[in-house]
């Protein structure tokens, strides 16, 4: 029951977060991340002028503030949705995503493992912008005991990604208390479906398998001891033949 609350609240707020930060990206509309009136910094999990107390909260609204590229999830008609795109549209992203991983039965990740960061620390991480931060800093800088969920790549890790529909996707969530664990799933399309599932979380760094299985702007969270993540952004399309020439979309 807890839970079933959480997933109503959660995916009400994500929907109409996500919708107004669609609206400002088309209107060329970006914060500036450490500027005087409103952020410190992009998902440190602390608002400036912000009285509210939880961290997950702030930092997701954080993110959803901050500009993405401009694909048409909102826009009317389904043309977008069945399109097939080139080699450039994920060439960006290619350390994030693989054509094989851990199957994932009847759930929305593979069952999470224990993550040791000390063997594979990333460089640097990158938020929702592309705006970078060696890894280092980030920890120095983010509060203790934050749930944070990130895309593992080779070197790095990152917050959003554009991957080929099929792919399969690492990602990292670190959970300092551990335990029960609700993961949320929304898929953007010209409609917008949930998911919802229950895994048992390790104290400290998770690993874990998305598949990327269906077209559309996947929102990712977890929230563990009542406290949500951040949210991830995968946009997944159909690929396009080799050779073939689409149209890429730049951030606005």
């Amino acid at each position: 029951m807890k839970y079933s609350k959480i997933l109503l609240f959660m995916t009400a707020f994500v929907c109409i977060a996500l919708q107004a930060s669609a609206q400002a990206a088309s209107d060329s509309q970006t914060n500036t991340v450490g500027s005087s009136g409103d952020y410190i910094s992009p998902n440190m999990g602390q608002v400036a002028n912000s009285n509210n107390p939880d961290t997950g909260l702030a930092s997701m609204m954080q993110w959803l503030d901050q500009p993405v590229p401009n694909y048409p999830w909102y826009s009317s008609g389904g043309s977008f949705y069945s399109q097939s795109y080139s080699d450039t549209t994920f060439s960006p992203f290619r350390e994030y995503y693989t054509s094989s991983g851990t199957p994932v039965v009847g759930g929305i990740i593979s069952n999470p493992a224990k993550f040791d960061i000390a063997q594979k620390t990333p460089s640097r991480i990158y938020y929702g912008t592309g705006q970078g931060l060696p890894y280092t800093q980030y920890v120095s800088t983010v509060p203790s005991k934050t749930n944070d969920l990130w895309i593992q790549g080779a070197t790095n890790w990152t917050q959003y990604v554009v991957s080929p529909v099929g792919s399969w996707l690492q990602l990292v969530a670190n959970a300092p208390v551990g335990g029960p664990a609700g993961f949320y799933e929304m898929i953007q399309t010209d409609t917008t479906s949930s998911k919802y599932n229950t895994y048992q979380f390790n104290p400290g760094y998770n690993t874990m398998n998305f598949y990327a299985d269906h077209v559309g702007r996947h929102t990712l969270y977890f929230v563990v001891n009542n406290q949500p993540s951040n949210v991830v952004v995968v946009d997944v399309f159909a690929q396009a033949p080799a050779g073939s020439t689409k149209p890429v979309h730049t951030i606005s």
